[in-house]
């Protein structure tokens, strides 16, 4: 790092495996804290209800001369005939051809509600090598879609500074238009649409698809409202837990278009919340340069310190300018950095413009090399690529761009 460069000799790793090693505990106490909080939550009425069904176990071995080994065999029968499909109350069909499309699309975008499971050997082989494959193509699908998103949004921001642009030329008095218009192309040249911006539209739409989903959920399932929002972060976030699960009854009124408009909600959900997951993940790793860099710049004002009252010590004639000079280029510096790298903005508009004349055939370039293997181009920077495949080469671009400097 910058620091160390100067003979600091601060133990800190280098810039990936200190990122790495930060947001690894970042997510350890993350984890530690949700634990303690679902806890919190969970707990109590979990041992209510386990208090609860046993004395209705009980009450029932006793009302119907049952004994309590045998009524528990009963429920495991009950239980495996669950998973196989067997269900109390009149459920769609798990395994005619529209219940193994829906089965097979939960597959593949990684979203698994479990309320549908191969039980044969040869479904649960063939699951294997199915999802290997229709998980990574989904996943190629959703950076490629991703990749579109971030496009169409760049244009839309362009459009909008460019527009505040003209308002303010046109605000100006005559003599000072030209000059205006010079600097507007200087501008727009250099300019870079804020990750900020783009992870707010990108929360909105998926606010907006959750919303108008869970009003069509809440009266056709018979779930509540908040139920309905919970159902639709598990499934566009992918984690498809299963408790809830929509389009399972065996009727519903008009119930083709509603399973039509179920599918497509599903998937403009999970294509939104993807793309806002990765966007994020930039704010995360330009928090986590933040925190790196505080830490360097501490350790650096600690060592500078130790070395001018060393250098007091030694009654060294210049010892007072050169750290007052030090201070200054160190302070300079750090702010400049600082600046560039926390300006939360992505790729430049005039290389983005660049890239997308070819970005078709540089993509498929870049995806053909990264699967056979291939090596990456070494300049990528100029064309808007920075490594990584599809949508995600864009982002690493500005997530180099913004990296504690080396």
């Amino acid at each position: 790092m910058a620091g160390r460069a100067g003979g600091c000799r601060c133990p800190l790793p280098n810039e990936d495996n200190g990122r790495f090693c930060l947001l690894a505990l970042l997510i350890l106490l993350y984890l530690v804290w949700g634990a303690a909080v679902f806890s919190a939550i969970e707990r109590p009425p979990e041992l209510r209800a386990q208090r609860a069904w046993s004395r209705r176990l009980d009450t029932f071995s006793r009302s119907h001369n049952i004994s309590q080994p045998e009524l528990a065999a009963f429920l495991r029968q009950y239980e495996a005939a669950n998973v196989a499909g067997v269900r109390g109350e009149p459920l769609r069909a798990r395994w005619d051809f529209t219940g193994a499309f829906y089965f097979v699309g939960t597959v593949v975008s990684t979203i698994g509600f479990g309320m549908a499971t191969p039980v044969t050997t040869g479904g649960r082989i063939f699951l294997i090598f199915y999802g290997l494959v229709g998980c990574a193509a989904t996943i190629l699908f959703f950076n490629l879609f991703l990749e579109r998103i971030i496009t169409l949004l760049a244009y839309i921001l362009r459009w909008f500074h460019e527009r505040k642009l003209h308002r303010s030329g046109a605000a100006q008095s005559p003599d000072r238009r030209g000059s205006s218009q010079l600097g507007e192309v200087d501008s727009l040249d250099g300019w870079k649409p804020s990750v900020y911006y783009v992870m707010l539209i990108l929360g909105a739409a998926s606010l907006v698809i959750s919303c108008c989903a869970s009003a069509m959920y809440s009266p056709i399932e018979g779930w509540s409202y908040a139920e309905s929002l919970y159902f639709c972060f598990v499934a566009f976030s992918t984690i498809g837990f299963g408790d809830l699960v929509s389009s399972q009854r065996a009727a519903y009124a008009n119930q083709s278009l509603y399973r039509a408009g179920n599918f497509l909600l599903i998937l403009m959900g999970v294509c939104c919340l993807y793309s806002l997951f990765n966007v994020s993940s930039i704010v995360i790793k330009q928090f986590l340069n933040w925190i790196l860099k505080k830490m360097e710049y501490r350790c650096c004002r600690r060592c500078q310190g130790a070395k001018a009252r060393n250098h007091w010590n030694a009654v060294h004639p210049a010892s007072m300018k050169t750290r007052r000079q030090e201070v200054s280029v160190e302070t300079v510096c750090d702010s400049e950095t600082d600046g560039h790298r926390m300006s939360g903005e992505m790729i430049s508009v005039k290389d983005f413009l660049a890239s997308n004349k070819v970005s078709l055939a540089i993509m498929q370039k870049q995806l053909s090399e990264t699967a056979n293997g291939g090596p990456r181009q070494s300049h990528s920077r100029y064309n808007g690529f920075s490594g990584g495949v599809g949508a995600l080469a864009i982002m690493n671009n500005r997530l180099a761009e913004t990296s504690v400097d080396r």
